[in-house]
């Protein structure tokens, strides 16, 4: 044994400096680009064609041209390249644009080129904004078209949205970088939304969002500041996560290799969950004692435990100092046999092995001997009978309750998806570069690792099956009777602790007037009084026999003169308003065009509503039957890209009444999508006025746009109701008319009549009193009163119920002096009445109902806000219960904008806290007595947020010019009462909800 050791000695030391001497020749062997790391990228744009892109600046299409422009420059700079001498980076390109549909316009590609000549094909689709779909549209192509590799998207939108037909943007973002995509959101001009370009855009924002736009800021050139930090967040992303390479060709055989450092030790995995507990079982009945049974068998081996997985890489530790001889290499060709092995290390005893099974169950006991059964205790003294207590008054129903519980899960939902990786560790220093050394011979095998710890007690088993029943025993013998117990406590427990104060209760009714009380006891005698006057007469005697008749009498005198027809009239129109006087414009068909494009908002798609309810409420009524020759007929028409018009037509037999009339314009949703203006008046010429014109009728069409109509558009259909038989009012809204040739294209609308031309910059000045006034002169010059020829039948008016649709309403409560903290709970009470009455959203999201806000002003500092915007009733009632009267001076110019600054907008991120698509309501209770400081910026600023107000005046002493200013110029939104008492009576609550509907 020694010898063959010494042998084997001596031919190492003979074998290794041969073989040093061809070190030098191996570490001049030089790496290639074949060794490097191959990291393909795939790049897909996702660009926004719909109208809020398309239509936003002039020309039309201006902005996608602008994104056609930016995206070549982007893949410019997409050039193959060693990255860090360490990466091999190409890359593959593909997109879509969409609107309300999706188009794919280039699959992946890496041909620049080919990419290109795709992209200059696309035309702008114009209409609704689906983000979500053109995120799930992207989602599948990346992860059924695109090779392996890192994938980004780059998003070009405004963040906007119209619609979520495919589960939302967010959701569908999420769905993406689950996937593993990594999204960019690039603004396509200044005008944006950023809550949503964030909700797309990848975490951490400073990377995926960071103000990227297609063009420099009040510039129409292209930002390549924004690819270059796009790409440069590519490649070192791509680095760091770069797929693995194809393996290289085999290497030259090396020298037999020192023998490396000992690996870092893995992590230790982590614990798995603990199982859960199970169900205790129920207590056994006693058995007898069993005999010891036999000795199980014994336990098998335990199974090893899984072999853990392999971990990551570790980044290259500092230049170790020299290690020990390496392990022997693979055998020449024409070697010798080599010296035997060591013998392997001996193993690690195994583990014990399992329980055996129990043993055999040991033999019944004998029955135990019965018990004595306990002496019986004495029966307790009966109390007597309680007589019934007193009937309480019945209250006044209680406030509606708090939600409910959350209802019990449904099941077990499916696994969750695989959580994002950890953050990456450190990087340790870099290394030397050493030499490249050759492919080593496999080594032995190692030892045998550790024992694993012993793992939890496994958890109870189930509950074993119950045994039969035993036999049934024999009947004892009676027990003697018991003595007597001792009678029972007899005294009142101990005073519970006082519970907490209850909440003041509602008011009771007034109870009813009471039984009268017993006779009380007879008084002590008086003392004499003084002599009393003399009594009253006596009553009259019995009535006496009928006397003999008189002698007829004389004619008497005139009496006075009787009510005439028209006294009666005249008194039944003062004490009846049903039966006022009535206007009435003759035959007259008047057809409104408005827009419901993408680019008119909700806010403002709600104001063309009112303006056209307002109007027609000036008319008059409308004819019972739209057959008939005589009275008014009206149609609207609501317009956005071709295929989406929606009308009310003239000779619509449901609309037989104003109110009928009102609730279809309500009913009436914003479509918001493209604009196509032109075949709307040709549409609404050749299905509205054409198709049942009256011969006797006179026609009025108005429309309303702001401009922006698409320019695919038929142009022909310019002038389509200038046929001679229509008269045209064109309502142009905003600074697109301060353009020559928009101004034209109103002109031509309006038949060339610059005359019916009304141009306004904001939509709110549609609903003012003054413009209504001028529409009601052209539309209804000649009006007959006609007055009713009978006494009216009253009838009680139902109250309509709330619109189901977005409105955002804030109340704005003065709490000056001048109101009185009598008048001011009023107020609040009102205001919490109206919260009962409407339907409050389920949710700060959902793009239904209501939600209210409440804010108290005092002078130019004094705001307190109640209440943000809110759809919980429960926190509604609980902070105006904890209101507090501030008795001070007014400035409602200050309330106003502190009210812009903190409700509608979110103060903390200056988001709009109010919903996008609700139409957002002011509604103030005031006299308007107020200080005029800050008072105009007030105005514009509501302005500017396309706040709708409503004015509740109250009191005698008013400003009506302020009230006037803070209405926008709209006396159909100011609610005049005598007093604060008003608020709660029937007839003014149910008009002022109807209005807020």
């Amino acid at each position: 044994m020694f010898s063959e050791a010494f042998l084997a000695i001596l031919l190492y030391s003979a074998v290794v400096p041969l073989l040093a001497q061809n070190d030098v020749d191996v570490t001049r062997v030089s790496s290639t680009c074949e060794d490097k790391t191959d990291c393909p990228i795939n790049v897909y744009f996702v660009i926004d064609t719909s109208e809020s892109v398309a239509l936003q600046t002039m020309p039309i299409q201006s902005l996608v041209d602008h994104i056609k422009q930016f995206i070549p420059e982007f893949i410019a700079k997409l050039e193959s390249e060693l990255y860090q001498s360490q990466v091999s980076i190409t890359w593959q390109f593909a997109g879509l644009h969409f609107s309300d549909v999706v188009k794919i316009y280039s699959e992946f590609t890496n041909s620049k080129e080919l990419y290109l000549n795709r992209l200059n094909s696309i035309q702008y689709i114009g209409r609704g904004t689906f983000t979500d779909c053109a995120l799930s549209n992207m989602t599948e192509q990346i992860l059924s078209k695109a090779s392996q590799g890192v994938n980004y998207a780059v998003v070009i939108t405004d963040g906007h949205v119209t619609g979520s037909p495919c589960g939302g943007m967010k959701m569908q973002a999420e769905r993406a970088r689950d996937a593993g995509i990594k999204l960019f959101a690039v603004a396509p001009s200044q005008n944006v939304y950023e809550t949503g370009l964030r909700e797309i855009a990848n975490s951490p924002h400073e990377l995926y969002r960071n103000s990227y736009a297609t063009t420099k800021k009040d510039a129409i050139e292209v930002d390549t500041e924004t690819i270059d930090r796009i790409i440069q967040v590519m490649k070192h992303d791509a680095y760091g996560e770069g797929a693995k390479g194809n393996m290289g060709a085999p290497g030259v055989p090396g020298v037999k290799g020192r023998q490396g450092d000992p690996g870092i030790e893995g992590p230790i995995g982590h614990p798995g969950p603990k199982g859960i507990h199970g169900l205790k079982g129920e207590k056994g009945e006693f058995g007898g004692d069993g005999r010891k049974g036999a000795g199980g068998l014994a336990g098998r081996n335990g199974t090893d435990g899984q072999k853990g997985k392999l971990g990551r890489i570790g980044a290259p530790g500092c230049k170790g100092d020299p290690g020990d001889r390496g392990a022997d290499g693979y055998p020449g060709d024409a070697g010798d046999q080599g010296p035997p092995g060591d013998a392997g290390v001996k193993g690690y005893p195994g583990r014990p092995g399992r329980s055996g099974p129990p043993g055999a169950p040991g033999e019944r006991g004998g029955r135990g001997p019965k018990g004595t059964n306990g002496a019986p205790g004495s029966p307790g003294t009966k109390g007597g009978k309680g007589g019934p207590g007193p009937a309480g008054p019945k209250g006044e129903l209680g406030r509606r309750g708090d939600p409910g519980p959350k209802g019990s899960p449904a099941g077990p939902g499916t696994k969750g998806e695989r959580g994002d990786p950890g953050p990456e560790g450190t990087r340790g220093l870099a290394g030397e570069v050493g030499s490249k050394g050759g492919r080593g011979e496999r080594g032995l095998p190692g030892p045998r690792g550790p024992q694993g710890t012993v793992g939890e007690p496994g958890t109870p088993g189930s509950r074993g099956d119950s045994g039969d029943a035993g036999p049934r025993g024999d009947s004892g013998v009676p027990g003697p009777k018991g003595d007597r117990g001792r009678p029972g406590f007899n005294y009142p427990g101990p005073r519970g602790l006082p519970g907490e104060k209850g909440e003041k209760g509602v008011q009771g009714l007034e109870g009813g007037r009471g039984d009268f009380g017993p006779k009380g006891p007879p008084g002590p005698k008086g003392e004499k009084g003084e002599p009393a006057d003399a009594g009253p007469e006596g009553e009259p005697g019995p009535r006496g026999p009928p006397g003999e008749p008189g002698p007829e009498g004389g004619p008497g005198s005139a009496g006075d003169p009787g009510l005439t027809d028209c006294d009666v009239m005249t008194y039944i129109r003062e004490t009846c308003g049903c039966c006022d006087c009535e206007k009435v414009c003759g035959p007259l068909d008047i057809v409104f065009i408005i827009d419901s494009s993408e680019s008119i908002g909700y806010t403002n798609f709600s104001l063309e509503k009112n303006f056209v309810i307002n109007v027609v409420s000036r008319l008059g009524s409308i004819a019972k039957d739209p057959k008939s020759e005589t009275g008014a007929r009206v149609g609207v028409v609501q317009y956005s890209h071709e295929g989406t018009f929606e009308a009310i037509q003239l000779n619509d037999e449901r609309i037989d009444s104003l109110s009928s009339f009102k609730e279809a314009v309500k009913r009436l949703e914003w479509i918001a999508g493209g604009t196509w203006t032109l075949s709307a008046l040709q549409f609404a010429y050749n299905k509205l006025i054409k198709e049942s014109r009256r011969e006797k009728a006179r026609v009025f069409a108005v429309v309303v746009t702001d401009g922006r109509h698409d320019p695919r558009d038929n142009d022909s259909h310019l002038q389509a109701l200038c046929g001679g038989d229509v008269t045209v009012t064109a309502i142009g809204i905003g600074d697109m008319f301060n353009k020559a040739q928009e101004d034209e294209t109103l002109t031509s609308i309006a038949c060339d009549n610059a005359g019916r031309v009304q141009k306004m910059k904001l939509f709110t000045e549609l609903v003012a009193e003054e413009f209504v006034d001028n529409m009601e002169q052209e539309l209804c010059p000649d009006p007959q009163i006609v007055c009713p020829e009978l006494p009216c039948q009253t009838a009680e008016l139902a109250v309509a119920q709330c619109t189901q649709r977005p409105v955002d309403v804030v109340f704005l409560l003065d709490g000056s002096e001048r109101i009185g903290e009598l008048n001011f709970q009023r107020a609040h009470d009102f205001v919490e009445n109206v919260a009962r009455r409407l339907t409050l959203a389920r949710s700060d999201n959902e793009n239904m109902n209501a939600r209210m806000a409440l804010l108290q002003y005092g002078s130019e500092n004094e705001h307190v806000i109640v209440f943000p915007l809110t759809y919980n009733l429960t926190d509604i009632s609980d902070s105006i219960a904890q209101i507090k009267y501030l008795d001070s001076s007014s400035n409602l110019g200050s309330a106003i904008i502190y009210a812009v600054n903190n409700l509608v907008i979110n103060p903390r991120d200056r988001a709009r806290g109010a919903r996008r698509n609700a139409e957002l309501s002011f509604v103030f209770i005031t006299d308007g007595i107020t200080g005029n400081k800050n008072l105009d910026e007030a105005i514009d600023s509501m302005k500017k947020q396309n706040v709708v107000p409503t004015v509740v005046a109250l009191g005698s002493d008013v400003d009506m010019d302020v009230l006037l200013k803070i209405g926008l110029g709209d006396r159909a939104a100011i609610f005049r009462e005598k007093d604060y008492a008003s608020l709660s009576q029937p007839g003014f609550f149910d008009r002022f909800v109807r209005w807020i509907c």
